[in-house]
C-alpha cells in the first residue's frame, strides 16, 4: 500500500510453501485478511517471495495470465521480490544453505533473471521493481583469501550478467528494474564497507570496460548501469546486529553512489550482558527458547571498548555467554517489529523509528518498504499470534510510526 509516497508491504517469505500453487493459495488466503484488518481501499503492494520451483511454473503465460488476473480482482499489485532463499525455507534446516546455490553459481543466476522476467511483466506501469538476493555467499564456505577471490570473479560475472539483463528489459521495456543485495552476518557481505567494495573493487574494475564492450556504450555509461541495476536491500535488523548507525550507512552509500533499492523493515533480539553471573544465568534461560534448529541466529556482541565479537550462531554464543566480556549481545532473529520486550530481553525496534525518520526526511533515498519477519513458526510460543493479525499489526505499527514521524 502506498503511504506518504512510499510501497509499504510485507514479504510473503513468512508463509511456508515452495510451490507455486501453496504460494498463490496463502496470498488469496491472507491478503483480503490483511486489507480487511486495515482497511485499506488503496492499491495494496505485495512483496513476493518467489523460490527457485514456484518460478519454473509461475513463468507460464497461462499461471501468469491466472494471476495477473487476480491481481486486478484484488486490486493489488506486486513491485518487488525476495529472491533470497532459492529453495526451502520454513519446516526444515536451513542454517547457512539459505545462501545456496549461491552467486558463483549459473542455478543462481539463472533464477534470478527467470525471476526478473516475471517482475517485469507484474510490474506496473510507472514503478521500478527490486529483488533482493544473498550477499554472494556465505563467507565459511571459502576457506582461503584465494578460494574466495576466485568465488568473487565468478560471482560478479554473473552479477554483471544480470545488470546485462536488465539493461535489455528496460530497453525493451521502459522499466527500471534492479538487483537488491542484503548484507547479512557472515554473508560475504555483512555490511556497509564490504558492499562498497564489492562495488569499488569487483563490479566497477570488472563490469565497466565488459560491459561498455557487451552493450556498446560508453564506460560512464556503464558505470550508471551498474548503479542503476545493482543496488542494496538494506535490512534494518542486520545493519542493527553489526552496530551500523542508519545515518552513517546511508551518507557512505550516497557518497560512494550506490542506490537502496529496498528497505527491509525487521527487528533483531537484543540483550544487555549483566555481570553478576547469578542474572548471566537468567539472560540465557531467556535466551533457551530461542535457541532453534531451522535459521541460523548469528550474535555479535560488542564490548566497553566497542570490540565487536561474533558467533556463527546462538548455541555457540551461549556456551560463551558465563565468560563474555560483551555488555551487549544483538542476535540474528527477526522478532516481531511492534514488539521491543521479552522481558530480560528486548530487541532494536529502535533502529527501525531511526530508518523511518531518515527516510522520511530523505525521500530519495528509496521508496521501497518491505516489513520482513519470517520467524513466526519458530517463535516462543507465549508471544506468537495468528498469521493474519501479526502481518496486521505489524503494517500497522509502521504505518503510524511513518504518520508520526511525518507530522
Amino acid at each position: 500500500m502506498e503511504i506518504s509516497g512510499f510501497h509499504l508491504t510485507y514479504c510473503s517469505n513468512i508463509h511456508p510453501g515452495e510451490s507455486w500453487e501453496l504460494t498463490f493459495e496463502n496470498l488469496k488466503k491472507y491478503i483480503p485478511e490483511i486489507r480487511e484488518r486495515l482497511n485499506v481501499e488503496k492499491p495494496f503492494g505485495i512483496g513476493l517471495r518467489l523460490s527457485h520451483e514456484a518460478s519454473l511454473l509461475l513463468e507460464k503465460d497461462e499461471h501468469l495470465a491466472e494471476f495477473q488476473r487476480w491481481l486486478n480482482s484484488e486490486n493489488a499489485y506486486v513491485f518487488t521480490l525476495n529472491g533470497f532463499p532459492y529453495g526451502d525455507f520454513h519446516r526444515t534446516t536451513v542454517k547457512d544453505q539459505v545462501h545456496f546455490p549461491d552467486w558463483t553459481t549459473t542455478d543462481r543466476r539463472d533464477y534470478t533473471i527467470r525471476s526478473f522476467h516475471i517482475l517485469s511483466k507484474l510490474l506496473p506501469e510507472g514503478l521500478d521493481g527490486g529483488i533482493s538476493t544473498s550477499p554472494v555467499s556465505y563467507r565459511h564456505w571459502f576457506k582461503s583469501e584465494t578460494e574466495l577471490n576466485d568465488g568473487m570473479e565468478i560471482a560478479t560475472k554473473h552479477l554483471l550478467e544480470i545488470v546485462a539483463e536488465l539493461a535489455e528489459i528496460k530497453k525493451q521495456t521502459g522499466k527500471s528494474l534492479h538487483l537488491d543485495i542484503e548484507p547479512e552476518p557472515d554473508g560475504i557481505l555483512e555490511n556497509s564497507d564490504e558492499m562498497v567494495w564489492l562495488f569499488t573493487h569487483w563490479l566497477l574494475p570488472m563490469g565497466k570496460p565488459w560491459l561498455a564492450e557487451r552493450l556498446a556504450i560508453s564506460e560512464d555509461q556503464a558505470e550508471k548501469a551498474i548503479k542503476e541495476h545493482i543496488q542494496v536491500c538494506y535490512d534494518v535488523c542486520h545493519f542493527a546486529i553489526v552496530y551500523e548507525k542508519p545515518a552513517d550507512t546511508f551518507a557512505k552509500f550516497e557518497q560512494a553512489g550506490i542506490r537502496i533499492g529496498k528497505i527491509q523493515i525487521s527487528a533483531a533480539l537484543k540483550v544487555m550482558i549483566p555481570a553478576e553471573p547469578e542474572v548471566r544465568d537468567l539472560v540465557k534461560l531467556s535466551l533457551l527458547p530461542f535457541e532453534e534448529s531451522t535459521y541460523l541466529h548469528q550474535v555479535v556482541g560488542r564490548g566497553k571498548d566497542g570490540h565487536l565479537t561474533s558467533f556463527s550462531d546462538l548455541p555457540d554464543a551461549l556456551k560463551e555467554l558465563n565468560s563474555a566480556d560483551a555488555e551487549e549481545w544483538r542476535i540474528h532473529f527477526h522478532v516481531p517489529v511492534f514488539m521491543d520486550n521479552y522481558g530480560v530481553l528486548s530487541s532494536t525496534q529502535d533502529q527501525i523509528s531511526i530508518v523511518l525518520n531518515e527516510i522520511l526526511k530523505n525521500h530519495s533515498l528509496t521508496n521501497h518498504l518491505e516489513v520482513e519477519t519470517y520467524t513466526w513458526e519458530v517463535l516462543p510460543e507465549n508471544i506468537r499470534l495468528s498469521l493474519g493479525e501479526s502481518i496486521s499489526r505489524e503494517l500497522a505499527w509502521v504505518t503510524e510510526k511513518m504518520k508520526l514521524a511525518g507530522n
